[in-house]
């Protein structure tokens, strides 16, 4: 067992711990409301689903913008800058949004965080590549993805036990928590060196990204997966679970968080079971637990009553958890993998525009299903994920050599010097 536990060690240099643990705090003001967003527009401010909705949608559509321009200052002037500039807005738009009164005022505010939250995550992407050696990548990421799972994790459980539907203001309490948390991670962050810029930064552009095939079909599989499957278990499920299948608010935020353990449990364990072995390969196992996942959430709605109802959520949360394993360790370190040096945070850009791409499609029609038609949109969302897991065994040959298998793990080798930033 000692063995074990010892081989699943990431061995990554301690700025990549550091910034960990700034994921972290920032990741339990997530947990805090991420699973509430839905409940608090529809049934404490009275806007319809499909508004609601919608708000989610404009929220990414103005991070997808924010994306390009996130890229190409961490590529240009550092990705530590960039994510300083980010957790800036977000912590405003979190601050305003007990605020919302109307649809127009959730998506003003909506439009904020979304300028905020689009350069968040290819800075932060760029910024962990820029500190962590080629061939520990997958675990880099992985323990990134743990790190911020352990935060929604308890950030869910905490905010199930804070709020009411019947009482707005433990609302408020919510979104102060996140703004607090957006703090802590910008301190947390000024202990971390930024990395030094690679010498050709100025040489690329959005279009050498663009000629990539390979990787742009990469991207946009992507986009069907996060639109068919993160976007509508984040956003919708814990709306369907309250308004639907009828559980608590407290039940839903367990829900929730069992997504965040699952990772925190497997992550590891997967991200080592993966070394060697064929990347898409694995992503088409993860499309595959996804639909089995939201197979089991449309049963809910179909067949269970309330008590019944948490458990096969619950069930189906670990299932989709494996999944979210999968992802942290193909994902983005393939994304790097694929990338030049010069244009590693226009790449990351990318990926994370598909993660954008997905949260403006998933929300805005799966809110208007979940209105109309809420049981429809299970079973429709996992035969997307069905049809992406068979697209990304086809992509397999198209991919570099080189690149296909998950590196294994070495020792942790030296880093450039740091620069000021």
């Amino acid at each position: 067992m000692r063995r074990y536990l010892r081989s699943l060690d990431p061995r990554l240099p301690r700025d990549v711990y550091v910034l960990e643990v700034g994921a972290l705090v920032n990741a339990f003001g997530n947990g805090v409301v991420l699973p509430f967003l839905l409940i608090y527009l529809h049934n404490v401010r009275g806007i319809p689903f499909g508004l609601a909705g919608s708000a989610a949608a404009v929220q990414s559509a103005a991070a997808l913008a924010s994306g390009f321009l996130g890229g190409t200052l961490s590529d240009r002037v550092g990705a530590k800058r960039v994510l300083l500039g980010a957790l800036v807005v977000m912590t405003v738009a979190f601050a305003l949004m007990p605020l919302i009164r109307t649809a127009w005022q959730a998506f003003a505010i909506y439009t904020l965080w979304g300028v905020g939250s689009g350069s968040f995550w290819p800075s932060q992407s760029a910024l962990l590549a820029g500190l962590t050696p080629a061939a520990r990548r997958a675990p880099a990421y992985a323990l990134q993805r743990l790190a911020m799972n352990v935060g929604v994790a308890l950030g869910g459980v905490a905010a199930g036990l804070i709020a009411s539907v019947g009482h707005p203001r433990t609302f408020t309490v919510l979104f102060a928590i996140d703004c607090v948390t957006f703090v802590g991670y910008m301190v947390v962050l000024a202990r971390v060196r930024a990395p030094a810029l690679h010498e050709g930064h100025l040489g690329g552009n959005w279009r050498s990204v663009l000629r990539d095939r390979v990787f742009t079909v990469y991207t946009l599989l992507n986009a069907a997966f996060m639109t068919a499957a993160i976007s509508l278990v984040v956003e919708l499920l814990p709306a369907f679970g309250k308004n639907v299948t009828h559980i608590s608010e407290k039940e839903v935020g367990i829900v929730f968080a069992l997504d965040a353990v699952g990772v925190v449990v497997f992550q590891l364990p997967v991200v080592k079971l993966s070394e060697g072995r064929r990347r898409m390969r694995g992503f088409a196992l993860m499309g595959t637990l996804w639909a089995a996942s939201l197979v089991a959430v449309w049963a809910t709605g179909e067949w269970a009553r309330a008590t019944t109802a948490f458990g096969i959520l619950a069930a189906a949360m670990l299932i989709f958890a494996v999944g979210e394993c999968l992802h942290g360790a193909i994902h983005a370190p393939l994304s790097v993998d694929l990338a030049p040096p010069q244009l590693v945070g226009r790449y990351l850009a990318a990926a994370s525009i598909s993660w954008q791409i997905g949260w403006i499609v998933g929300p805005a029609a799966g809110g208007f299903l979940l209105q109309h038609r809420p049981l429809l949109l299970w079973p429709l969302a996992a035969g997307v994920n069905l049809a992406c897991a068979a697209g990304a065994l086809a992509l397999e040959p198209r991919l570099p050599q080189q690149v296909r298998r998950t590196p294994h793990g070495e020792a942790v080798p030296a880093l450039p010097a740091a620069v000021s930033g």
